[in-house]
């Protein structure tokens, strides 16, 4: 009802905004039956609109009420003498309009049903221009012969050319079109508007001049969304986001494009020179923009390959890990660091095992010193774990292609893959593991406050660590577990870094009022001795003990002093015995 109201012409907006504003809602022959008073005490001029308006209030199978009725009285037909018409208007004695509307609906009832908001549009669009549904069907035939209806709960089509397959069986159901006739369809089949959108159970009636797409049903089985706007309609896939359809407004109705229709059938210059227009938007963009273009793979355009052009994208590797220790071994050096370490370093190197996935953490005060680390790398594997390197991977930095490195490498059968020139993600075991470490060096020197000239024991502890926990490439296993099955995961307890310890003190011929232990800064640990590392600020040294008491609660750098804690008060110390092992 209230998509006729809208419809009206524009003489009726004041008849349409009064019955819009009521308080009650009028019923759809109310509405007709006002409609039809107010036409008939007007002359009407001879136009689309005009026709239109007068056909959809013809549109109602149960004969609206006489617009000269009084107060309490109904029009009588002094021709068939009954009431709820004028003779003027007995559809016995005049016969019914032509093609007043085109909705199909299945029904087992042969009662006529009254007309929706979208037989009314297809009354509209069958007398536009003089003519019948043939006519209308011809004026439109270029954008495609199937009409999007919300009215149909069925899809109905009476041209058996456009079936890709139909059957005939004994239990078709009847069809009630919205100008009152009914007929039994006379098979049902499958049709194609698109080779994106297959059409099932469509009811095969000659006697529709139309070919209508039931929107309700469309929505069900296809899974797909509706989207209507003033020239066209879109439909699309729910699931994938695709649009799986396109139709043109026409006459009030949209009709779904085939492929074969000027709307599609574009050449292929017409979207370059669109996509120009726009300032060349990605093609995603482009085609919300212009649905039509919605089938395109790409865009042809040279200025966008010049302007916009981009690297290869680097997949994740599948199933590409070595398939045995040290088979390879990604390596990277990272610095300079802009601070050098309490012992004047600058750099690191990494050796990560591909297999798995333990690392080698190396400090440097420059990078000519690479070579020396790794022969020294080398020599522990060769020994350690009776097992040569067969394959070095690493980026294209000029140490790893000095003189003695490369022929180290010779003469050893290494196989020393390198990265392209400025391509770090085919290094990207070793870049990643670089970063790792780098963010956690970070964060436990944040995490106490600790100068960041302590940033060489921060990456050595973060190391340590991260060979300890559970790697997501090992399936949540422990590389350092993985590696050496016998060993305890940790030697000595972890403590938090940067905490302030004490550290005992077994100098000989010490006083025997002198102080028992010394104030230092927690480090790390050591990786060939079972003890703490710890750093005097007194005596700018290192020293490796197991006697050592940690006051994990109170960091030994304040935020604002290098030297002592804020707070003169200490929390109750935890005593770790020598021996405590972790279980």
């Amino acid at each position: 009802m209230v998509l006729t109201l809208i419809g009206l012409r524009p003489d009726l907006e004041p008849v349409r905004d009064q019955i819009l504003g009521s308080s009650s809602v009028p019923s759809l022959d109310d509405v007709f039956a006002r409609l039809l008073r107010i036409s008939s005490t007007q002359t009407l001029p001879f136009d689309s609109t005009s026709d239109s308006s007068v056909l959809v209030s013809q549109t109602s199978s149960r004969g609206g009420r006489s617009g000269t009725r009084g107060r309490g009285q109904r029009s009588h037909c002094t021709y068939y003498n009954k009431l709820g018409h004028t003779r003027d208007r007995c559809y016995q004695l005049h016969g019914r309009p032509p093609c007043t509307a085109h909705v199909a609906q299945s029904s087992d009832s042969p009662l006529p049903q009254p007309p929706s908001s979208s037989a009314s549009q297809a009354s509209v669009a069958s007398v536009a221009q003089p003519g019948n549904a043939s006519t209308c069907l011809t004026h439109t035939s270029s954008l495609g012969p199937w009409i999007l209806d919300s009215g149909a709960s069925d899809h109905l089509s009476g041209n058996k050319d456009l079936f890709s397959s139909i059957i005939t069986t004994s239990a078709l159901p009847n069809v009630t079109l919205a100008n009152g006739s009914q007929t039994v369809a006379k098979g049902i089949g499958l049709a194609l508007p698109l080779s994106s959108l297959p059409l099932t159970s469509v009811l095969y009636t000659p006697e529709c001049p139309f070919n209508l797409i039931s929107i309700s049903k469309i929505t069900r089985t296809l899974n797909c969304s509706i989207t209507f706007s003033d020239k066209f309609v879109t439909l699309q896939d729910r699931s994938m986001g695709k649009t799986i359809g396109i139709g043109l407004e026409s006459q009030g109705l949209y009709h779904l494009t085939s492929d074969s229709s000027p709307a599609v059938c574009i050449s292929t210059n017409a979207p370059l020179l669109i996509h120009n227009r726009l300032g060349h938007p990605s093609l995603s963009k482009f085609q919300k923009m212009v649905p039509c273009f919605s089938t395109l793979s790409s865009l042809p355009c040279e200025s966008c390959q010049l302007g916009k052009h981009t690297r290869v994208s680097f997949p994740k590797r599948l199933n590409n890990r070595a398939k045995s220790p040290f088979e390879l071994v990604h390596t990277d050096v990272w610095g300079p660091c802009r601070t050098a370490s309490t012992l004047g370093f600058q750099y690191f190197v990494t050796f990560i095992d591909d297999y798995f996935r333990c690392t080698w953490l190396f400090l440097m005060k420059n990078r000519a010193e690479l070579f020396s680390i790794f022969h020294k790398f080398y020599a522990e594997i060769q020994t350690q774990f009776n097992i040569s390197i067969r394959v070095l991977r690493s980026d294209n930095a000029r140490e790893y292609f000095s003189a003695p490195f490369t022929s180290f490498m010779s003469h050893h059968g290494i196989l020393h893959q390198s990265s392209c020139a400025h391509t770090p993600q085919q290094n990207g075991v070793a870049e990643r593991k670089n970063r790792h470490l780098v963010e956690t060096a970070r964060t436990i020197l944040l995490h106490s406050n600790v100068p960041f000239r302590f940033w060489g024991d921060a990456v050595l502890t973060a190391c340590y660590l991260i060979n300890r926990m559970p790697s997501s490439v090992l399936h949540d296993q422990i590389p350092h577990s993985l590696l050496f099955p016998d060993q305890p995961l940790y030697f000595l307890p972890p403590r938090v870094f940067g905490c302030t310890c004490f550290v005992h003190i077994l100098t000989p011929g010490q006083d025997k009022l002198s102080a028992k232990a010394m104030k230092c800064l927690f480090v790390g640990y050591s990786r060939l001795q079972k003890g703490y590392r710890c750093y005097s600020l007194e005596t700018h040294r290192y020293f490796i003990s197991t006697d050592v008491t940690f006051f994990e609660d109170s960091p030994f750098f304040s935020a604002t002093s290098e030297s002592l804690p804020v707070s003169e008060v200490l929390p109750i110390p935890i005593v770790s015995p020598p021996d405590a092992m972790p279980p």
